[in-house]
């Protein structure tokens, strides 16, 4: 039954992945937590199971034209780095007082996806231009991003999804869907030194991993065709709900 509950795990985390432009596996934890795996089997073995499903969901967001390649390649380039010493660190810092800070940014930007919906504002104007419009000092933001999300990253060992894409919505001033089709991308590249360094230190139960990735691989294409076919303004505000909702469980639960 514990296995199963791996499998379901990943439909799951597949289905709101490719959705919400997000690898899942911050989500797949607490659950994988709830059905009896523990340690570091719950937290770091869903991390090489969403990339095949982040893959193939950001595949159908590149298919539309919704990827944006100077942003994913700066992220990857600077958020390898920050993301293998964060997943070092996680054998000499306690994860509390991240996984607190992270509810808090998660649900803030929940909330402000649902009182201040940035779709809404730009009714009329189209994604390709509004792609174009950089706000000031954009490069450092996208740096500074690709830094504290990397290192987040690899403390929790997760791909980093969702904290990348509201953070390409708000601080880079993206549209929603060209943000979620970037952080699946550079999600599915950042997973990987991540779970090389805790592959390394023993963390992954393979087993796990392996019904995770089944569940999610065809629900992660379900998922991205839904979003693309999806109105942006209720997409975004959907998604503000789910990043609120994630935001208080991630709080009550640490």
């Amino acid at each position: 039954m514990q296995h199963l509950g791996a499998f379901v795990v990943g439909i799951i985390i597949g289905f709101l992945g490719g959705l919400f432009g997000k690898g899942g596996s911050a989500i797949a934890t607490p659950l994988l937590s709830l059905i009896g795996y523990s340690g570091f089997i719950a937290v770091a073995s869903p991390l090489p199971a969403t990339i095949p499903g982040t893959l193939i969901a950001s595949a159908e967001y590149w298919k539309s034209r919704l990827l944006d390649w100077e942003i994913v390649w700066w992220s990857i380039g600077v958020g390898i780095p920050a993301t293998i010493v964060g997943s070092f660190f996680t054998t000499v810092t306690g994860a509390r007082p991240l996984l607190i800070l992270t509810g808090i940014l998660v649900l803030g930007f929940g909330l402000s996806f649902l009182l201040s919906p940035r779709e809404k504002a730009s009714r009329g104007v189209s994604p390709d231009l509004l792609a174009e419009i950089r706000p000031a000092y954009w490069r450092l933001r996208l740096v500074l991003i690709a830094i504290a999300v990397g290192i987040i990253s690899g403390l929790l060992a997760n791909a980093g999804g969702f904290l990348l894409a509201p953070a390409y919505s708000r601080f880079l001033k993206q549209p929603i869907k060209k943000s979620f089709a970037c952080s699946l991308a550079v999600s599915a590249v950042l997973a990987l030194p991540g779970t090389a360094v805790h592959a390394y230190l023993g963390h992954i139960s393979w087993t796990v991993a392996g019904l995770v990735a089944l569940g999610s691989v065809p629900f992660s294409y379900l998922g991205a065709r839904i979003a693309i076919r999806t109105k942006a303004s209720r997409l975004e505000r959907v998604y503000g709900l789910v990043l609120t909702t994630l935001g208080a469980f991630f709080l009550f639960h640490v």
